[in-house]
């Protein structure tokens, strides 16, 4: 009887050790882990969008469409789109709850090459392209304050701004010398839409999301609108202590909204924007491995890919090869550039995915549908995305928008020659890599989960 009593005395000694319950000790499966509530969905969401794209889009949308009226318009109307599109993610996370974003979705209604192409794409040019804007964004901002060579008011201009804060001048005839054309407003919504980039982050990781059928449409209920009320009022604080000229004229548009409102303390901006752009390269870093990770345990990318941590239960290969390919991007980067390409090569998979929405409501009757959208709203948003593809294009067409098609369109030789006919590496070469790279890594390959 002693012996059972001190035997019985150790198992409680075990659950209260560390103040967790006796399940702590059991063995954990190797897959990644359920740890996502409303909460932190929320704050995925709000975090990942409010990045940098509110601080350097608005001289780009305003430079497209010309005005104050037509440019707050836009930004409201950019908030909107974001809001319809999430709706149908919302949709689809809750019908197919797998991570990988578009990825599942896409191989669900059309099987794996739109779905393999999805990946190519957003491996090596959309996701590593946005990751790489967030940062450069952060160091722009962050190297601001120690060049003041590049804030064009004068003290005395910057005082007299400050003492005229909550006057309308700058909103008086705000549709006043607009110059809006089917080509600038596919542009504006571009950079517009950048900065509400973000807005289907928690459908990356929807396996680690707690009770998903609950938390993933009402974090994109809560998320996105109370976003968009933020950006609006943003850039009427923008426009307030700054007119269409001086706003365009600014390297920094937070900077120099900081220096007349702030001053002397108008390092503060530079400061906050710096975190708001490291939190949003967090989430994206964070979501977009999940990506990749999907991806390689499909076949569609190197298995090594599909491998995760021990130690953290955490796609660690796939992270560290996402940063890899980002930096490839930082070293020639140009905002604009970046922003207007990624987005147009986005936007052709955002379309696509809704339309599989759509599709599936005809050939997969048989899902389960937690959440149910008006069809309206998908038919609405797919025919948005072909309107921003094809805008620039017709408007004011490069031969960048053709090497984007064409890189994409590349993706289906390399999925005929590796996914299809499975061509391999010798294992010589490929088999001692993928091991040290296993033991370096500290990773092993996910255990499938049956539900």
């Amino acid at each position: 009887m002693g012996e059972e009593n001190l035997k019985k005395r150790k198992g409680e000694d075990n659950k209260k050790e560390d103040g967790q319950s006796i399940q702590s000790h059991e063995p954990q499966a190797m897959n990644l882990q359920k740890e996502v509530g409303l909460t932190s969905g929320i704050c995925m969401i709000v975090g990942t969008i409010i990045g940098s794209g509110i601080f350097v889009s608005p001289k780009s949308v305003l430079a497209n469409v010309g005005a104050v009226g037509p440019c707050l318009t836009m930004w409201a109307a950019c908030g909107i789109l974001a809001t319809l599109g999430a709706l149908c993610f919302a949709e689809l996370g809750t019908m197919i709850t797998k991570s990988g974003g578009e990825y599942p979705y896409l191989m669900e209604a059309f099987g794996p090459i739109p779905a393999f192409l999805f990946s190519w794409t957003s491996l090596l040019v959309t996701k590593p392209s946005s990751f790489a804007i967030i940062c450069l964004s952060f160091a722009e901002y962050t190297l601001a304050p120690f060049y003041p060579g590049c804030d064009p008011p004068q003290v005395a201009i910057k005082c007299l701004a400050a003492a005229a804060i909550g006057k309308t001048e700058n909103f008086k005839d705000s549709y006043k010398d607009s110059s809006v054309s089917f080509g600038s407003i596919g542009l504006a919504f571009y950079n517009g839409l950048w900065a509400y980039d973000g807005w289907n982050q928690l459908n990356y990781i929807t396996e680690e999301l707690k009770n998903p059928y609950r938390n993933l449409p009402l974090s994109i209920i809560i998320g996105i609108p109370l976003v968009t009320v933020c950006y609006v009022l943003i850039n009427i604080s923008y426009f307030t202590v700054m007119t269409s000229t001086e706003l365009l004229q600014s390297r920094a548009v937070a900077v120099t909204f900081g220096d007349r409102v702030l001053y002397p303390a108008s390092w503060i901006v530079p400061v906050f924007v710096a975190f708001s752009t490291i939190g949003s390269a967090n989430g994206t870093c964070f979501t977009a491995g999940r990506l990749i990770y999907v991806a390689g345990r499909e076949g569609h990318m190197l298995k090594l890919l599909s491998y995760i941590s021990v130690k953290r239960l955490t796609p660690a290969p796939a992270t560290i090869f996402y940063g890899i390919v980002a930096i490839i991007y930082i070293i020639p980067g140009d905002i604009d550039t970046l922003i207007n390409y990624c987005s147009f090569a986005i936007w052709i998979f955002y379309g696509l995915t809704v339309l599989a929405l759509i599709v599936m409501r005809f050939t997969r009757k048989d899902l389960k549908r937690p959440v149910k959208i008006p069809t309206i709203i998908p038919v609405a948003v797919t025919l948005a995305s072909i309107l921003l593809i094809l805008a620039p294009v017709i408007s004011a067409p490069e031969l960048a928008y053709l090497y984007c098609v064409l890189f994409i369109g590349s993706g289906l030789i390399v999925y005929v020659l590796f996914v299809y006919f499975k061509f391999n590496w010798p294992q010589k070469i490929s088999k001692p890599i993928t091991m040290h790279l296993q033991m370096l890594l500290e990773v092993v390959p996910a255990e499938e989960v049956t539900e």
